[in-house]
């Protein structure tokens, strides 16, 4: 099946900013022994930020970290993690691809808090438009057939397409997409807003703000 897809719009940015909640701020605040919480988000998160830097960074780390990833985690592995992260942006190379959104997300937390002392990675954010040339046809657009489909204007230099070759541009399985998007939005049946990291997927990846592409349909794809 033929669409047409459209990038409407590209952004890199160092904080998906609706990510963090109040309830995670005055959650944390308790974790960090911090007495008092406010009423706003935007409050809360100065009153975090005060926490947190009354903390040695790796301990700050290890802190938030628990919050987030205490089930996915050892004690050990969150040492570790809360160490690299002051060397290192782990986050875009963690093995297990399905915590690297929230590790990002943690690390520019804390990067913000103590002014730049943790490494800093970037998101990606897509708007774009995904049109089926055939009219009155069409399938349900998941993450894995999007991929396939923004495959066709990468660059071959971008990294999603060296690793993950044959999933993208072939008929193969692609459960790493999933991950690879942390998250979509769809406005409507045709236009889709993702989020991804920098570092698998930039600007500069794209070779066309216009282009074609082709999904083979299996008994698997989703109508």
């Amino acid at each position: 099946m033929k669409y047409q897809i459209k990038i409407n719009k590209i952004n890199t940015v160092d904080e998906i900013q609706e990510y963090w909640t109040n309830k995670d701020y005055k959650e944390l605040l308790e974790a960090f022994d911090f007495p008092d919480s406010a009423d706003t988000i935007s409050e809360n998160r100065d009153l975090l930020f005060m926490a947190i830097t009354d903390f040695e960074p790796a301990d700050a780390a290890t802190i938030v970290l628990k919050y987030k990833l205490a089930d996915h985690l050892t004690d050990g592995q969150i040492d570790q993690i809360s160490n690299d992260m002051l060397i290192d942006t782990v986050c875009e190379e963690y093995p297990e691809m399905e915590l690297q959104a929230t590790l990002f997300h943690i690390n520019q937390l804390l990067h913000k808090a103590y002014n730049s002392q943790f490494p800093s990675a970037k998101a990606t954010i897509i708007e774009c438009s995904v049109t089926p040339m055939d009219k009155g046809s069409g399938i349900e657009i998941t993450k894995e057939i999007l991929l396939k489909l923004l495959s066709k204007g990468l660059s071959e230099r971008n990294i999603l397409k060296r690793l993950f070759s044959e999933q993208m541009e072939q008929n193969a399985p692609f459960p790493e997409a999933e991950n690879i998007i942390w998250e979509m939005k769809a406005t409507d049946d045709q236009n889709f807003r993702i989020i991804t990291s920098e570092n698998l997927l930039k600007d500069e990846d794209l070779i066309s703000s216009e282009f074609e592409g082709t999904v083979e349909l299996t008994e698997d794809t989703p109508t």
